[in-house]
């Protein structure tokens, strides 16, 4: 690899790490990301896929007692089963709709202005929810009843349409309906595991064609990279919403989509 390569990779990691499970989209940072680096095409699209990947066992390595305790106790114990049930149930709507509407999101929503737009819009969104105080009826993730698990699993589907954040519709989703800030936050993370899995399974079947062994000490270095960074995000987030609210986030939203819509726009005209 050559220097800028080296580069690339790192800065791609870094970003795909640090923004996946933040409610400020992965996809609007990585598309200027990309373009401002000029890593764009094909072989862009499945290098973000497999970084991705890292950060998923990002989640996996932070959470790997409860994962691995959640497992032990399938067959016997009931809260287990329970929390899985729901992880599967929550999972239903956006693997459903993803699975109808994969092509048409791609070739149609997938752009700059789409995804600045939705920065912008999720931003207002979650000033408008946070303004209203409510007191949360669920403090864990297992208080939580399949009709919960339903409702976050439709309010992640939202995040079909890029630049919403898959994080943000389901924390969101979840102080709207009664769950605490650490409940919602945790359930997006568990629910990130099958969902990101799943979705990224899906786009390697039908892009591994792109991979050669030339590129695998790029991917290496940026699949690192991103479950080292989403390591430290997820870390700081949980952190974060035991102090503060999401409104940091809302603002920081809507003047990121500004900006990208003003670059691409200038960009476009020059």
């Amino acid at each position: 690899m050559s220097a800028f390569e080296i580069f690339q990779s790192i800065m791609l990691g870094l970003v795909e790490g640090l923004t996946e499970f933040l409610p400020i989209s992965s996809t609007g940072h990585l598309i200027i990301a990309g373009d401002m680096l000029g890593y764009t095409g094909d072989q862009a699209k499945t290098f973000l896929i497999v970084i991705q990947l890292g950060a998923i066992l990002a989640v996996c390595w932070h959470y790997r007692a409860r994962l691995l305790t959640t497992l032990r106790g399938l067959l016997h114990d009931r809260p287990s089963q329970r929390f899985v049930c729901n992880l599967i149930i929550a999972i239903f709507p956006s693997a459903l709709l993803g699975l109808a509407l994969h092509k048409y999101i791609k070739a149609y929503l997938f752009s700059p202005i789409t995804v600045a737009v939705a920065l912008i819009v999720g931003g207002f969104i979650i000033l408008l929810v946070e303004r209203k105080k409510r007191t949360a009826r669920i403090v864990s993730v297992e208080e939580m009843s399949w009709r919960d698990a339903l409702k976050l699993g439709f309010a992640q589907a939202i995040s079909l349409f890029p630049g919403v954040s898959r994080s943000g519709a389901t924390i969101i989703g979840g102080l709207v309906f009664g769950l605490s800030r650490q409940a919602a936050t945790e359930f997006s993370f568990f629910l990130a595991i099958p969902t990101m899995f799943l979705a990224t399974g899906y786009d390697l079947l039908s892009s591994w064609q792109s991979l050669s062994s030339d590129d695998l000490s790029f991917f290496v270095l940026g699949f690192v990279v991103a479950f080292i960074s989403a390591l430290v995000a997820i870390r700081g987030l949980l952190w974060y919403v035991a102090h503060h609210d999401f409104r940091y986030f809302a603002h920081y939203r809507i003047v990121f989509g500004l900006v990208v819509l003003c670059y691409f726009i200038l960009t476009a005209q020059s």
